[in-house]
């Protein structure tokens, strides 16, 4: 008998208790949500699985085995791999601003020929692995309030500019927000978010009115009064009102969404589908849909607070933040609470980016708890 075939059980067993430490209540959720999501995306298609919720589960189905397969592999890996990965995602933002792909208006791609890629998405996974890689090597002083805060504030500012000048003011809102949260987790000196408060409150409005694209500041004032200008601008938000107040208590059933059946309701099966589950199902659904994103989050949440390493606990909590942000954009959004920036609602909507994104986010939250006992080297080196 060889020596290889004399390891085999062994690895299997391994591999069965790794199996077994995976938080399949966690993974359940995240497949009802999707589901959910192929079935909205069925009835706003007027009962055909084409062109959107054949593809929807599909895609799903196959990030779903990568995820899984994700959550198997070792911390180290995802804390060796962090410097390189952020790097490699800040070289493709340069390489946007340089020969990037332009499509309605925008340079957000690279066009590799056979396929096309966003950088800013491969950003948000590399920058919440950076960010818990540096805090994983610093004392509790330098993440509190300490000079060397200049390098997460880079970090998160450099990539942060560049996605905003693409322009995509949503994914810029996502890495700037995700990034914050996890110097807040780290220990951030309430000093420090104090003074970022105000200098906030100071530079914003001037921003608002001089350094953004006249589309996206025509988007912050129709949000303040959509009512002005309810068949232009305000066209959207209007019509998702009205989507989410006529499904009342129950619904009008399913299938039978007026606003999204007779296509009043735009961008129905990514930025507004949530308003569509509102519309079909009422109150008790959409509750019942935020309910499930709720317990997703709370879930990963305590995955992260079990681990033994800073470096896991920073970046599970960084992948939910991630996660947590993109619903809660988007449900404030469909309900007329913020402006209307392009972020869909993760999981539910259709659109393979996003969902790559969140799956390969949440590969990282499993493997957080499958080795929770795992213990790393500190030090900001490379490797």
């Amino acid at each position: 008998m060889t020596a290889s075939a004399l390891t085999r059980p062994g690895e299997r067993e391994r591999l069965t208790v790794k199996l077994t430490q995976i938080d399949w209540r966690f993974t359940a959720l995240l497949c009802v949500v999707a589901g959910v999501g192929g079935l909205m995306l069925y009835s706003v298609a007027k009962g055909s699985w084409t062109p959107w919720a054949a593809n929807h589960l599909i895609r799903f189905g196959v990030l779903l085995i990568a995820m899984l397969c994700l959550s198997l592999i070792h911390l180290k890996w995802w804390f060796r791999v962090a410097w390189p990965l952020y790097g490699l995602a800040l070289f493709l933002l340069v390489c946007v601003e340089l020969f990037g792909y332009t499509a309605m208006g925008a340079t957000r791609w690279l066009d590799l020929g056979v396929t096309k890629i966003q950088p800013s998405e491969i950003m948000k996974i590399g920058l919440v692995l950076a960010l818990a890689r540096w805090y994983h090597g610093s004392t509790a002083r330098e993440a509190s309030f300490h000079w060397k805060l200049i390098v997460p504030a880079l970090m998160i500012g450099v990539p942060f500019l560049l996605v905003a000048h693409q322009p995509d003011l949503g994914s810029a809102m996502l890495i700037g927000l995700t990034g914050a949260a996890i110097m807040f987790m780290a220990g951030l000196s309430w000093k420090i978010i104090g003074a970022c408060g105000v200098l906030g409150a100071v530079t914003v409005p001037p921003y608002i009115m001089f350094g953004m694209h006249d589309y996206q500041r025509n988007r912050i004032l129709t949000f303040l009064n959509p009512e002005a200008d309810p068949s232009g601008t305000g066209y959207h938000i209007m019509q998702s009102k009205i989507a989410l107040g006529s499904g009342g208590l129950l619904g009008k059933g399913y299938g039978l969404g007026s606003q999204s059946q007779l296509e009043f309701l735009p961008e129905k099966h990514t930025d507004f589908i949530f308003a569509a589950v509102s519309e079909e199902f009422g109150f008790v659904g959409s509750f019942t849909v935020l309910a499930c994103y709720i317990a997703i989050i709370l879930i990963a949440l305590r995955i992260a607070s079990l681990s033994h390493s800073h470096f896991g606990r920073l970046g599970a909590a960084g992948m939910t933040a991630t996660f947590a942000l993109y619903v809660l954009i988007n449900g404030a959004m469909v309900m007329g609470l913020a402006p209307v920036v392009g972020v869909p609602m993760p999981l539910l909507s259709y659109g393979g980016t996003v969902m790559l994104t969140v799956m390969i986010g949440f590969g990282m939250v499993l493997a957080t708890r499958v080795h929770r006992y795992a213990e790393l080297p500190k030090g900001h080196g490379l490797f």
